[in-house]
């Protein structure tokens, strides 16, 4: 990938939005990406904003200005103004949770569909892959109907388990990689 300094400036921040539907573990992945170990939360009433600088994989040195959005069905309406010119869009999904994967669908299918964020990279986190019944990631990819998205948003679907942490540091790895590559092209476009 090259030399990271210079991707992005060292006096730089990513924009990245983290959203998903409540309960779906957003608030746990961004403080395991904060402090690397597990902090109790509590649901998010509004937002969460932290600046982390990454500390591993391809990534590590990179920061973030991170915002996690509360996913209760009144906040959602917000996730527009949050995700607004960002440069990537995490998007938690709880892999155990069946019988919301359709309302995460549309959701998340809302939010691709904003013109602002067409092109965005968007980075789904398949969150609780450690407990029993959680959906295999290629059925969390159909269920969410990815391939149905607008051809312009690149993605990325992440096994994961916050609580510990596991598939973290390899989807913000990809989800760079994303932003990487949609810097270069948008550069290229305007040389033209």
């Amino acid at each position: 990938m090259g030399n990271i300094s210079s991707n992005i400036s060292a006096f730089q921040s990513l924009h990245i939005v983290m959203l998903g539907l409540d309960s779906a573990g957003k608030t746990t992945v961004l403080y395991r990406l904060k402090f690397n170990e597990f902090v109790n939360t509590v649901p998010t009433i509004g937002f969460n904003t932290e600046k982390i600088k990454l500390s591993n994989g391809t990534a590590k040195g990179i920061s973030c200005h991170f915002w996690d959005v509360g996913g209760q069905e009144k906040l959602r309406p917000l996730w527009k103004s949050y995700s607004r010119c960002t440069d990537g869009i995490i998007y938690v999904v709880d892999s155990v949770d069946v019988d919301r994967l359709e309302e995460a669908k549309t959701e998340l299918h809302k939010v691709t569909k904003f013109a602002e964020n067409q092109g965005t990279p968007l980075l789904v986190i398949a969150n609780k892959q450690d407990l029993p019944k959680s959906l295999p990631v290629a059925e969390i990819e159909k269920q969410l109907a990815l391939h149905e998205l607008i051809p312009a948003t690149t993605y990325h679907v992440q096994p994961a388990c916050a609580i510990i942490g596991e598939g973290l540091t390899e989807g913000m790895d990809k989800l760079y990689e994303m932003i990487l590559k949609r810097r270069k092209s948008l550069k290229q476009k305007k040389k033209r």
